[in-house]
């Protein structure tokens, strides 16, 4: 069974083992387990063969820092000339748990390491149009009621396989059908779906979609926190890291860029762009579904077709927050959440969100837009000029009573860009099923896979990631010390997890090999396998 938090947490305070240094043997440093890419799935990963006493692995890591996609940076000023610092990317821990019940392992990591987190208060939002205030609450309320209903029915068709179909359907079959000129419908359209998923629930599974968001919301709880910690969200991930590798420690080597990774049934080697190389006996792959789809790195022998077909299959979301301060808050400091109907394009900057509001920073004068998708993808590619000039155009509309001056400072990622993501986290899309899913969790040889894209349950989630690297380093560490279950052996040797040479359509729930069942709310846990 996966790995209780309470049992994380205990081996948390175990003392490290002596590390051995890695061997340089020929042109290739040695190492049995390579672990490629320092974000939450790689360091869950790490940790994991760390508290299974398998200390000899290197960690691979992009960048000059771990955390992956949780990354921060200062923006601003407060009153006395310090930065603020903000998520480029993850900003909430998501279902947090609730007492004596389970509890999402990235809400209690914050625990752990003190992380400071706000509650954010979905019902805290005003409605605006382009002539300012407008309220549309009802609207929400109205989805809210179709989805309950939805998410019945999405429960039903999993259970007894059904067809997928898209989220767009599987709500206006619930009742909520918003017509494509009532763009107070279609925001809160974007408010309540695309903010969580990145796409439209035309381009969203029904099932896996509503799944996706009832595995967290249900199997921990509604509750979602913004996280303010002044250290950033990767704070967590560098305390996880603490627990297993010391400073300056030769087995993480950061700064290093993947461009071949060879593979077979006998081992693995990586190859890098200053020309180093690392040669291991299995390695765990935990690049994002975008580095993947980019082919920002050539695999030798090329990926099987299964693997290929199951990679393009997916979708990687963009969603990409734009922060600007003024010289004073001209909103309602009351108000966590701003919701905006553009009266042509569905999407164009709909949400704002204060960080001056009490509990977050109050008094700093910041507030960000999100965009996702098609108005991510553009502003992404547009200046810096041109996107505040966008921003600011929409909020004087919000604020027609408000003179609204020029931002002090101005922000935003440009996620679709960035070599190591390629796009921000992955989405489901409709009438992809569990064999292809599977397909992309599934090794090849001795390359394995772990991120928040292979998880069935929680992808697009930082617990997703954790949960996966977790279970890819369980699952290699009882390759190593003989301990797997003879259920995964052939011919008296860990065959890896299961794939689909052959796609069957819908998948029967009972052949999905590591996951147990439904009980109308949550996935039970993996399994020996």
């Amino acid at each position: 069974m996966q790995l209780s938090v309470v049992a994380l947490l205990g081996a948390l305070a175990l003392p490290s083992a002596a590390v051995p240094h890695a061997r340089d043997e020929g042109q290739c440093k040695q190492t049995t387990v390579a672990i490629l890419g320092g974000g939450m799935a790689g360091i869950a990963a790490a940790q994991t063969l760390h508290n299974a006493s398998m200390e000899d692995f290197m960690i691979l890591e992009y960048r000059d820092t771990i955390g992956g996609r949780a990354w921060h940076e200062p923006f601003g000023q407060d009153k006395d000339g310090n930065p603020y610092i903000i998520e480029m990317g993850c900003n909430w821990v998501q279902g947090l748990g609730t007492p004596g019940g389970p509890q999402n392992p990235v809400w209690t990591l914050a625990h752990v390491y003190n992380l400071s987190t706000v509650y954010s208060n979905y019902s805290n939002v005003s409605t605006y149009n382009q002539h300012g205030y407008k309220d549309y609450s009802h609207l929400i309320d109205a989805w809210d009621d179709a989805y309950d209903t939805a998410a019945a029915q999405a429960g039903v068709m999993l259970l007894d396989n059904l067809q997928d179909q898209t989220a767009k359907t599987g709500l206006a079959l619930a009742g909520w059908r918003p017509k494509v000129d009532d763009m107070e419908a279609q925001a809160v359209d974007w408010w309540s779906w695309d903010f969580e998923d990145a796409y439209t629930p035309l381009e969203s599974s029904f099932i896996f979609g509503v799944a996706g968001q009832n595995l967290t919301e249900n199997g921990f709880s509604d509750e979602d926190n913004f996280v303010i910690d002044q250290r950033g969200y990767s704070h967590i991930i560098h305390g996880m890291a603490s627990t297993f590798l010391k400073p300056n420690d030769t087995r993480l080597l950061l700064n290093n860029h993947i461009t071949n990774i060879s593979y077979s049934d006998s081992g693995v080697t990586i190859h890098s762009a200053d020309g180093s190389c690392v040669r291991a006996s299995y390695a765990i792959c935990t690049f994002s579904l975008g580095v993947l789809q980019n082919h920002a790195v050539t695999f030798t022998p090329s990926l099987p077709e299964w693997k290929q077909e199951a990679i393009e299959g997916f979708t990687m979301g963009t969603y990409t927050k734009i922060f600007l301060q003024f010289n004073e808050t001209f909103w309602p400091e009351d108000t966590q959440y701003f919701l905006y109907a553009d009266p042509y394009m569905r999407g164009y900057y709909p949400v704002f969100q204060s960080l001056s509001t009490e509990g977050f920073f109050p008094g700093s004068n910041i507030i960000f837009v999100t965009v996702t998708e098609q108005f991510a993808w553009r502003a992404e590619r547009q200046s810096d000029e041109k996107t505040k000039e966008e921003v600011l155009d929409v909020l004087r509309k919000m604020f027609p009573e408000k003179t609204i001056p020029e931002p002090i400072a101005f922000m935003y990622p440009r996620w679709t860009l960035e070599p190591w993501s390629y796009g921000s986290y992955s989405n489901w899309p409709p009438s992809t099923t569990l064999e292809m899913h599977e397909n992309l969790r599934a090794n090849a040889g001795r390359l394995w896979f772990a991120g928040e894209a292979t998880s069935p349950t929680y992808f697009g989630f930082l617990h997703g990631a954790w949960f996966e690297g977790q279970a890819a380093g369980m699952e290699i560490s009882r390759i190593l010390n003989g301990t797997c279950s003879s259920s995964s052996k052939t011919n008296g040797t860990c065959s890896g997890r299961k794939h689909y040479e052959t796609l069957h359509g819908t998948t029967p729930l009972a052949d999905y090999s590591f996951v147990d069942g439904w009980d109308g709310n949550s996935f039970y846990d993996y399994n020996d396998d």
